[in-house]
């Protein structure tokens, strides 16, 4: 196993097989899932399966910037938010590009447009990978992958 990253409390990161070059997230141990902003949702039959395209700003206040996203849905749950309230988000399987590193992770889909971010990676998304300096931001250089 490779050693633990140290990052920081928000980093920037890449979901590459969504065609998401850099996206800044909140690295939140609380979020039991990771969660992407998506203001506009449509699902979709292919192959037999269910699948999902979506809508995301990637960058806080910039509304003029967006990328379509399409991805298989593997489930559809029920996620509490910090607010106590209940809301039922597709779930989606991407890969995240952190530090050289790439792994799959689910994430869930909802609008976060009034959020500071975009996204937010949730504690089963780091897999023994990743520690956290809540003191610190951005201490993971970004690498933008081959998309």
């Amino acid at each position: 196993m490779k050693e633990k990253m140290t990052v920081g409390w928000r980093e920037r990161l890449s979901l590459p097989g969504l065609g998401i070059e850099k996206i800044k997230a909140k690295i939140d141990t609380g979020a039991r899932t990771s969660c992407l902003h998506a203001f506009k949702l449509e699902s979709f039959t292919k192959e037999d399966k269910l699948w999902v395209r979506f809508w995301i700003h990637p960058n806080q206040h910039d509304v003029d910037t967006v990328v379509v996203c399409e991805a298989e849905v593997i489930e559809e749950r029920t996620v509490r938010d910090s607010g106590g309230h209940e809301e039922s988000r597709y779930v989606i399987k991407s890969d995240i590009s952190l530090g050289g590193q790439t792994w799959p992770a689910e994430i869930t889909l909802t609008n976060r447009e009034n959020m500071a971010f975009r996204m937010l990676l949730g504690r089963t998304a780091m897999h023994h990978r990743i520690v956290v300096d809540p003191t610190a931001s951005f201490l993971i250089p970004f690498e933008a992958p081959k998309l």
